[in-house]
């Protein structure tokens, strides 16, 4: 979890390990050294998605980065820090960082990316330099003789701003693909922990008739009308924090979250689709699949699990009544 402030100068960051153990003493120690901004990151690179509401994301070792004014001295600071956290501090790695967008920073490598067969991701104005079609198919009405145009491609413009959502984690791919293969036309749909609202405006771009994204984040209430307005979908995309929110059944829900939050949510999230709507699930590990889709059971039938990259999608139809 980052917590971010607009750079206008050099600043001076530090990085330590912390491993297994409780950051938060670490946390109070920086901030009271004087840190503008933490981070917390995983040493080993394994991705945590948005974590449930009260809770941390924290990895089994975990890293620290802190921020701090560019004229501060990183003896006093640790110092101070040492007084504090004692035979605990780790080795410490100061560096000076040059004046940059930091928030903005990761997005250096953000492509045009296609998702099944005609839906784009797009960082907002970039267009993919060599467009990749899906092969013509043969024309059912015509007993397979007849072939018919490829599809058109469905572009969506994003910047994810501050929020979660680029399409890049293995999740939110296997929710667009979903997209892309689903019939949306005239359909309503709730985007669950929409984070940037990649998932809502994709299912608007690709014809569904309304969405409603919700978040516990007010970030990415912000994120997601910004996109719905640069996409042309704000019309019909309505955006509230879990808090506000007071949505009548769709026929598709999605909810990219966690497995923990979602095993909670099941009667919840159950009750938000309509009889013979949809309910995709991702943002758990593969091994965890199982243990959530049971959760799920008494409301859907429940189809075989889509894994990508040792990440899981459980796709359900919801049955008239619950057993």
């Amino acid at each position: 979890m980052t917590t971010v402030t607009t750079v206008t100068m050099p600043f001076l960051q530090l990085t330590f390990p912390v491993g297994s153990a409780d950051p938060e003493p670490f946390e109070d120690a920086l901030l009271a050294a004087g840190a503008v901004s933490l981070t917390l990151e995983d040493a080993a690179d394994n991705p945590v998605l948005e974590p449930a509401p009260g809770t941390t994301p924290l990895w089994p070792s975990v890293r620290i980065k802190a921020l701090f004014d560019a004229g501060a001295d990183p003896l006093v600071i640790e110092a101070l820090l040492r007084s504090q956290l004692g035979a605990r501090l780790p080795a410490l790695q100061f560096e000076t960082l040059d004046d940059r967008p930091w928030e903005r920073e990761w997005l250096k490598d953000f492509r045009p990316m296609r998702f099944g067969r005609r839906l784009w991701i797009c960082p907002a104005g970039m267009r993919p330099e060599q467009l990749e079609t899906a092969p013509t198919l043969p024309s059912p009405a015509s007993g397979g003789g007849e072939e018919r145009a490829p599809l058109a491609p469905v572009f969506l413009d994003l910047d994810p701003g501050l929020a979660f959502g680029t399409g890049t984690h293995p999740t939110t791919a296997l929710c667009l693909t979903w997209l892309d293969g689903a019939e949306l036309r005239d359909r309503t749909v709730i985007d669950y922990g929409c984070g940037s609202g990649i998932l809502a405006i994709a299912a608007l771009k690709l014809g569904a008739r309304s969405a409603l994204g919700v978040d516990i984040d007010p970030q990415a209430v912000i994120a997601t009308r910004d996109n719905a307005a640069r996409n042309e979908v704000a019309e019909r995309l309505a955006v509230c924090t879990v808090a506000e929110m007071a949505a009548e059944p769709a026929d598709v829900v999605l909810a990219n979250i966690l497995a923990e939050p979602l095993t909670t949510l099941a009667a919840t999230l159950a009750s938000l689709v309509k009889p013979g709507g949809r309910i995709v699930l991702s943002g758990l590990l593969t091994e965890q699949a199982e243990r959530v889709a049971t959760h799920y059971t008494p409301w859907f039938d429940i189809a075989p699990v889509s894994v990508h990259d040792g990440w899981a999608r459980i796709d359900g139809i919801r049955k008239d009544r619950a057993c």
